[in-house]
Formats: C-alpha cells, sequence, structure tokens
C-alpha cells in the first residue's frame, strides 16, 4: 500500500504561469507564424533557453548567439530584454487547486521551476501569489536544473521531505520521469480538471 501523500510539489511554467516567447515574437514577425517558428527553433531556440535557467549569464548568453547570428541581433535582444512581456497570465483552475491545498494544514506546498534566477524577481513581483508555497526551489539560483536528479534530490533534502510521501506536477513528461526516478511519484499536467482528478484519485483532498 502506498503512503499518504503529505508534500505537493509544483512547477510553475505551464502549470500555474502562462509563458510564451510567441507574445514578443509573433508580433515582431507580423503575424508570420511559420517565420517566428523557425527562429525560435533556430536561432533562440529552447535548449539555449534552458541553459539560463541553470544559471548561465543572461547578458553573455545574448551576447554569444549575436556573434553566431550577427544578423538578428535586435530580435536576439528581445529574448531577455522584454522577457517580461512574455508573461502571461495565471492558470485560473490551477491556482484555485493550489489555494485549496495551501489552505489545508494536512499538506506542505512547494514549488520546483526551471526558471532563471536573473528573470525570477520579475515573476515575484508580478504574481503576489508565489507567496504562498512553503518554499520555491529556482533551477537558475541553484545552477542545476530538471529533469536532472541534483534538483530533485536538493528539494528533497532542503525541505526535508520523505520522497514516497511527495507528488510532484509538471507540463514537462521527461521532469515528470526525472522526479519518479528519485521516487517522488510524478502527475505530467495536461489541464486544470485532469490534475484534479489524479491528486483525488492518489487520496489527497481538495476540499
Amino acid at each position: 500500500m502506498s503512503k499518504k501523500i503529505t508534500t505537493i510539489i509544483f512547477d510553475l511554467g505551464g502549470v500555474l504561469i502562462d509563458w510564451s516567447p510567441e507574445y514578443v515574437y509573433l508580433k515582431e514577425f507580423r503575424g508570420d507564424r511559420e517565420k517566428m517558428n523557425w527562429f525560435l527553433e533556430h536561432i533562440c531556440a529552447w535548449d539555449w533557453n534552458v541553459n539560463q535557467d541553470a544559471g548561465y549569464p543572461l547578458e553573455k548568453a545574448t551576447q554569444e548567439r549575436i556573434v553566431l547570428f550577427p544578423e538578428y541581433k535586435e530580435l536576439i535582444e528581445m529574448y531577455y530584454g522584454r522577457w517580461e512581456e512574455m508573461l502571461g497570465f495565471a492558470h485560473e483552475g490551477t491556482l484555485q487547486i493550489l489555494k485549496s491545498l495551501v489552505n489545508n494544514p494536512e499538506y506542505r506546498v512547494l514549488a520546483l521551476t526551471n526558471w532563471s534566477g536573473e528573470t525570477w524577481p520579475k515573476a515575484i513581483a508580478k504574481f503576489p501569489w508565489l507567496q504562498w508555497f512553503e518554499g520555491i526551489l529556482v533551477s537558475g539560483d541553484e545552477g542545476m536544473r530538471k529533469p536532472f536528479p541534483e534538483i530533485y534530490e536538493l528539494i528533497l533534502s532542503r525541505y526535508n521531505i520523505n520522497a514516497s510521501e511527495a507528488v510532484f506536477i509538471d507540463d514537462s513528461k521527461a521532469n515528470v520521469i526525472g522526479c519518479e526516478a528519485v521516487g517522488i511519484q510524478g502527475i505530467h499536467f495536461t489541464d486544470a480538471p485532469s490534475l484534479e482528478m489524479q491528486l483525488r484519485t492518489l487520496g489527497v483532498s481538495l476540499n
């Protein structure tokens, strides 16, 4: 019989916070989604961005990219120069689930996010409800990121969490697989109603 869940750990971007470079670049490419997608796949690509989530300096990353692609200098500078515009809104359905959990003394509620330490203060300023968490582990401040085991092991040790009593929610399947490798139960987030159902199946109270 599995142990009772006592700790719920949330990812942030894609689960609770809407974030997309599209909010900046679709306008810059005058609505041409094909050209925008090419830029975001080849110039300011996802694997380049996640390197900054692990603590690589934004200015250094930007200048190195400009050296590689000087013809895209202005567009590259926008990625972090206008990063705040890429922050959308909170996902209200998931936020209600979070609120229910933090109001329940049965549970500890934390967050584990891949996020640049340099842009993190902007998120804190925009979303006051981030203060609800008992603790938030930010990858860019730690110099490590999901889905590697070290970051899951770090949150377990820092907050004295029993892995077998914890569940981690993330919209990335790779990150869910990463948490399960260290003994944390994972939920692959798709939408708030599905999350609520999966949590209830694990015996988590959302009343």
